[in-house]
C-alpha cells in the first residue's frame, strides 16, 4: 500500500501547527494561566516550551521521518524490538484516550457556536444564566449528541486522506484562526478595564515566580506537552509523511513559535474581557470559556456577534487538533494491518464514540481522563520517545536531524541528542513521580535523585542493547 505524503512544506507546517494550536491554547491555556498566577505561569510555560517542548518535538520528528511509520511500527522497526513496539502503543492509547474527552469539549464548542449564531436573531440560549446553561448541557444526552457530531466532522476530514483532507483543511483553518484572533484581541483591547487583563498576562511577576516556581512547573509542563501535541505521537505521525529535504529543526522551531503566539493571542482576548467586566479570571476552571466568557460577551456591545466569531475560532482550533489526534490510531491501522483508510476511520471513530459517550455522561470520569490520565500518558509517551531517540537510535538520530538541516542545526545535533537522552528524561521522570505523590514521601530532592537514577539505568541498558545489536 503506497504511503501518503504532504503536498507542500507549508501544508505540513500548518497541519502541525493546527495540531498544536487547539483546545490546548484557546480553551486550556487561559484557565490554566488564570489558576496559576498569570504572568508567572506564562514565564515558566515559555521556558518549558523552549527547553523541553522543542527538543521533544524534534525527537518525534526524527523518529517519524526516519521510519515513515506510525508510533508502534516506527519504534519496532527502527529498534528491531517488539518491546519498543509495545512502548509505541502507549502513544496510540494516549491518542485514543485524549480524543475520547477532547471530542466532548469539541461538542460543547460546536453547540456554543451554533447557539451564538442563533443569538444573532435574538438572545443566545446562554445569555440569561451562563453558569446554569453550561451546567445543564455539559453532560448528559445532549452532550453525547454534540460529541458525536464533532467526531463525525473530524472523521470526514481524516477519511479524505493526508493531502486532500488534512492538508487542505488546515490550510484554510489556520489562517482563519489567526486573523480572527487578531481582530478579537484588537476589539478586546478597546474595552474599559482591559489594561488590567494585559498586566495580568504580560506583567512579569518575579515575586510569585520565586515563591511558587516548583508548584508552577508541573502544570506548566503538562500544558506545554498538551499544547505542543508531543507524547501522543501526533508529530511523529505527521513527520512520517515528510521528505528528507526539509530542516526538521527549522520546522519544529516555527511550529513551537506559532503555537505559542496563538496561545498568547488567545490570552489577549480572554483576560482583557474578563477584567473589563470585573470577573475573577481564576474562577470557572475548564468551564471558564463557556461561563465567564459567555457572560462577558452578552454584556458587551455587539457581544453576540463577537461570541459567534470567538466560538467559531475555538471550533476551528478544536477541529485542527482532533484531526491530528484521530490520524494516530488511523495510521496505526493503515500501516500495520493495511486497513483501508476509510474503514480505519470508521472503526476508530466507533470506538471513540463509545469512550467519549462515557465521558459525556459522567463528569467525574471526564475530569479524571482530561486531567491526570492524559497528562501522565503524554509525559510517559514523550519519555519513551526521548530515550528511544537519544539511546536506541543514537548516532542515527543525529544523522536524521542533520539531513536537510542548515549549519547551525547540524552543529547542535550532538548536544541535542544528549539533552534528549539525559536532562529532559530526568525532568519528565521528576514530573511523573511528583504527579504520583513521590514528593510527599521522599521530598523534592529525593525525587530528583530517583529520577536521575532511573534515567541512568535506562540509558545504560539501552546503550548496551544498541551495542549488542550493532555487533
Amino acid at each position: 500500500m503506497t504511503r501518503e505524503t504532504w503536498a507542500t512544506r507549508v501544508g505540513f507546517i500548518l497541519a502541525a501547527v493546527g495540531s498544536a494550536v487547539g483546545l490546548g491554547n484557546v480553551w486550556r491555556f487561559p484557565w490554566m494561566t488564570a489558576e496559576n498566577g498569570g504572568s508567572a505561569f506564562l514565564a515558566v510555560y515559555l521556558g518549558v516550551v523552549l527547553l523541553v517542548g522543542v527538543p521533544g518535538l524534534l525527537a518525534e520528528f526524527v523518529i517519524g521521518r526516519r521510519a515513515n511509520r506510525n508510533p508502534v511500527g516506527a519504534l519496532r522497526d527502527l529498534s528491531g524490538s517488539r518491546a519498543w513496539g509495545a512502548a509505541g502503543g502507549i502513544a496510540v492509547l494516549a491518542a485514543t484516550v485524549l480524543l475520547s474527552f477532547y471530542s466532548v469539549v469539541g461538542g460543547w464548542i460546536l453547540r456554543y457556536f451554533l447557539e451564538s449564531l442563533a443569538g444573532l436573531a435574538g438572545a443566545a440560549p446562554y445569555a440569561a444564566e451562563p453558569g446554569a446553561h453550561f451546567a445543564a448541557i455539559s453532560y448528559g444526552p445532549s452532550a453525547v449528541a454534540f460529541h458525536l457530531a464533532f467526531l463525525a466532522i473530524t472523521g470526514v476530514v481524516v477519511a479524505a486522506g493526508v493531502r486532500r483532507g488534512i492538508e487542505v483543511a488546515t490550510k484554510v483553518m489556520m489562517p482563519a484562526i489567526v486573523v480572527l484572533l487578531v481582530a478579537l484581541a484588537a476589539w478586546a483591547g478597546t474595552q474599559e478595564g482591559a489594561a488590567a487583563g494585559f498586566a495580568f498576562l504580560l506583567g512579569f511577576d518575579l515575586g510569585t515566580l520565586r515563591t511558587n516556581a516548583l508548584d508552577l512547573l508541573l502544570p506548566a509542563a503538562g500544558q506545554a506537552l498538551f499544547t505542543l501535541s508531543v507524547g501522543a505521537g501526533t508529530m511523529l505521525v505527521y513527520a512520517s509523511y515528510v521528505g528528507e529535504d526539509r530542516s526538521l529543526a527549522v520546522d519544529a522551531t516555527t511550529i513551537a513559535a506559532l503555537n505559542t503566539a496563538v496561545g498568547v493571542l488567545a490570552g489577549l482576548v480572554v483576560f482583557p474581557l474578563l477584567f473589563a467586566l470585573e470577573v475573577d479570571p481564576g474562577t470557572g476552571g475548564p468551564g471558564a470559556l463557556f461561563v465567564s466568557l459567555a457572560g462577558a460577551f452578552t454584556a458587551l456591545p455587539f457581544g453576540t456577534l463577537v461570541a459567534a466569531a470567538f466560538f467559531g475560532v475555538v471550533l476551528l482550533a478544536a477541529l485542527s487538533s482532533s484531526i491530528s489526534i484521530l490520524e494516530i490510531p488511523v495510521a496505526f491501522l493503515v500501516d500495520e494491518f493495511e486497513v483501508p483508510r476509510k474503514r480505519a476511520v470508521a472503526g476508530t471513530g466507533a470506538l471513540i464514540a463509545v469512550t467519549g459517550t462515557a465521558n459525556a455522561l459522567r463528569p467525574a470520569l471526564f475530569e479524571f481522563v482530561a486531567g491526570p490520565v492524559v497528562d501522565n500518558l503524554l509525559a510517559l509517551g514523550l519519555l519513551a520517545f526521548l530515550l528511544f531517540a537519544g539511546w536506541t537510535l543514537g548516532d542515527e538520530a543525529v544523522a536524521e536531524l542533520r539531513a536537510g538541516a542548515g549549519p547551525i542545526a547540524a552543529a547542535l545535533a550532538v548536544p541535542w541528542r544528549y539533552l534528549i537522552g539525559t536532562l529532559l528524561p530526568v525532568f519528565l521522570a521528576f514530573t511523573l513521580l511528583n504527579a504520583l505523590g513521590a514528593g510527599r514521601v521522599v521530598g523534592d530532592w529525593g525525587v530528583v535523585g530517583v529520577a536521575v537514577a532511573a534515567v541512568a539505568v535506562a540509558a545504560a541498558m539501552l546503550s548496551r542493547a544498541r551495542t549488542r545489536s550493532a555487533v
